[in-house]
């Protein structure tokens, strides 16, 4: 007697998960593919990222072929070092105090009140987080430059300058870290604590900021290790006095050839990351145990006694956010204090006294070129390794092998850019891979820094599928090649919008390795804003101003039309965007909404993130 095709279903797909997550043993041709899968990416991990940096860190620890730590007593007895370290130090400590003093007051009218206009607010906090460093350090140039409105106040080229762009770019991340965690804090102890007579104030001290520590001291370690490790803002910002060791870094290898010294110094600033890295992560680790044990609170009204807060909140976005931004578009249609739109059409031009040697535009058409190239790659290997670290594994043994797999793609996100082009510059420089004359350098050193937020922007919404969905998909005849497309293909497609953006983004702004990189014939926009800002003349100010407004429309369109064709894709949740430091979540009707949290799960790699995407619950 037959049995029922429903019956037939069942039994067939609970005899292939008793088989195993994959079911039968796979045959040779999907063997390949998955092996494929694994060994293409390993290998440019490790052409294009292990082999730089291992080679920049073996000459500044062994330069002969054997252990030498002279070139450190060296490098480390210049008076000049020191006093870059204790920069780096300082603007890191000031950035990180500045952008908690003020992200405080911010998480508690963002997180803990409603109002009108307040998911407007929590996109503006945002921003920074897909404009490119150049084009913040041009904004602020033009905001306290000459002719700007902070003239008066003889900012250009000071430590105070670089600090608040360094605020600008963090601020964001201290409101949503401790804002998500905020908002998940139980009401009650503070209802408590005014009950028995406790001011408002003396309830925060006492009971709520004990409470968010963990959260202030994630989101304050990896506000100073963006900071120590800023490059394009203090490069276009610092003027002579002000720097960083990323920029020493890239002033002993382009103006003094100090390959060695620079390579003692990218050892070093790898020890600032690793103890920065390590710091976040003990925080976030306390603040996810802590998460676990937090009920969601609905947020209130403002009231009286959060004046102080909100009136902290909206000088911090109007001076802080605004401001910049808005200075650079005016400026950008001035010239010599008259309205004009010659800094846009002379783009076409070399600048004055021939500054560049290709039009700003040629290096736009360049950079799109170079983006694509880059995100092309980036997505092709981030795809692949995000079908094979989704899998979930039985073996012990395979189940470690995806764990080291995913963490292995995420070590490019705590390396500097900086050490990645310095890296690139003296390995791939001769046979067998002499690719510093190559247009291809740039897309590969792009991809590198891109291809981990693919990974984390695509591994959580393949993990979010059911692995019987696939199972149940074999047992009904369908193959290997089938079950991608019909069960893991949607998901793909949903995240890879997003997935498109980031790299795409990350790419057109990129400045860290391209500027080691670019040829003088083939330079980024980045690059030629750059060199536009530190030429003399009207002309080329006005062009920079001009090119900066550029890259940010650019940048931002390519997210928002990233963020829209995701949308169009399908409905659904797309899944949970985490990578390293950032992490991006994406739901319905969750377009143009930003988030940070600190928080933990399978396949974190990096210590604190900023979530990209709708409200968490408890948010509202």
């Amino acid at each position: 007697m037959s049995v029922p095709r429903e019956e037939a279903t069942a039994a067939d797909v609970g005899a292939r998960a008793d088989a195993g997550p994959g079911g039968p043993r796979p045959g040779w041709g999907e063997r390949v593919g998955w092996s494929l899968a694994v060994v293409g990416p390993l290998a440019f991990l490790t052409l294009f990222f292990a082999w730089p940096v291992a080679t920049l860190m073996g000459r500044g620890l062994a330069p002969d072929g054997a252990l030498d730590l002279s070139g450190f007593g060296d490098v480390l007895a210049r008076e000049r070092t020191w006093r870059i370290l204790g920069q780096t130090l300082t603007q890191a400590a000031l950035g990180t105090a500045v952008c908690v003093a003020l992200g405080i007051p911010g998480a508690l009218v963002l997180y803990r009140r409603t109002f009108p206009g307040r998911d407007l607010l929590r996109g503006v906090v945002t921003v920074p987080f897909v404009l490119p460093s150049v084009v913040v350090g041009v904004a602020f140039h033009a905001l306290v430059t000459r002719g700007g409105p902070l003239e008066v106040l003889a900012l250009d080229g000071t430590l105070s300058a670089v600090v608040a762009a360094l605020a600008f770019f963090n601020y964001g991340l201290v409101v949503r870290t401790v804002g998500t965690m905020w908002s998940r804090l139980d009401p009650r102890a503070v209802e408590a604590a005014r009950a028995l007579g406790a001011s408002p104030m003396r309830a925060f001290a006492t009971v709520t900021l004990p409470a968010l520590a963990p959260a202030i001291a994630s989101a304050a370690s990896l506000t100073f290790l963006f900071c120590a490790t800023a490059y394009g803002v203090v490069l276009v910002l610092g003027g002579v006095g002000i720097g960083t060791i990323e920029t020493e870094i890239y002033r002993l290898t382009t103006q003094y050839l100090d390959l060695r010294g620079a390579a003692v110094l990218s050892v070093v600033q790898l020890g600032v990351i690793a103890l920065a890295l390590w710091t976040a992560e003990r925080a976030r680790a306390a603040t996810q145990t802590r998460l676990r044990l937090r009920t969601e609170a609905p947020a209130g009204r403002l009231r009286a006694a959060d004046a102080p807060a909100l009136a902290v909140t909206a000088v911090t976005v109007v001076g802080l956010m605004v401001a910049p931004m808005a200075v650079l578009v005016t400026r950008s249609l001035q010239r010599d204090g008259v309205w004009t739109l010659a800094n846009y059409t002379d783009l076409g031009t070399t600048g004055g006294r021939n500054a560049l040697l290709v039009t700003v535009w040629e290096a736009a058409a360049n950079s799109v070129a170079v983006a694509v190239a880059a995100a092309v790659i980036a997505l092709t290997l981030g795809v692949s390794v995000c079908l094979v670290v989704s899998r979930r594994p039985r073996s012990r043994a395979l189940a470690r092998a995806v764990m080291g797999l995913d963490a292995a793609f995420m070590l490019p996100l705590g390396v500097s850019a900086v050490t990645v082009g310095f890296g690139f510059l003296i390995t791939l420089a001769r046979p067998p891979l002499a690719l510093t004359r190559s247009w291809w350098i740039l897309p590969l050193a792009q991809a590198v820094v891109a291809v981990p937020l693919v990974v984390r922007t695509l591994l959580p919404a393949l993990r979010a599928i059911d692995p019987r969905q696939r199972e149940a998909a074999a047992a009904l005849g369908a193959g290997p090649g089938r079950v991608l497309l019909t069960v893991d293909g949607p998901q793909l497609l949903r995240a890879g919008g997003l997935a498109a953006g980031f790299a795409l983004a990350t790419s057109l702004g990129e400045f860290g390795a391209t500027s080691f990189l670019a040829r003088p014939q083939e330079p980024t926009l980045p690059v030629v804003v750059y060199r536009l800002i530190g030429s003399p003349g009207s002309q080329n100010q006005g062009m920079a101003l001009a090119g900066g407004v550029v890259l940010a429309v650019g940048s931002a369109a390519v997210m928002l039309g990233c963020e829209w064709l995701q949308t169009r894709l399908g409905p659904g949740r797309s899944g949970r965007v985490v990578f390293g430091n950032v992490r991006a979540a994406d739901g319905p009707g969750a377009a143009g909404k930003r988030r940070t949290t600190m928080a933990g799960g399978p396949g974190s790699a990096g210590p604190g993130r900023t979530e990209v995407g709708g409200d968490e619950p408890g948010d509202q």
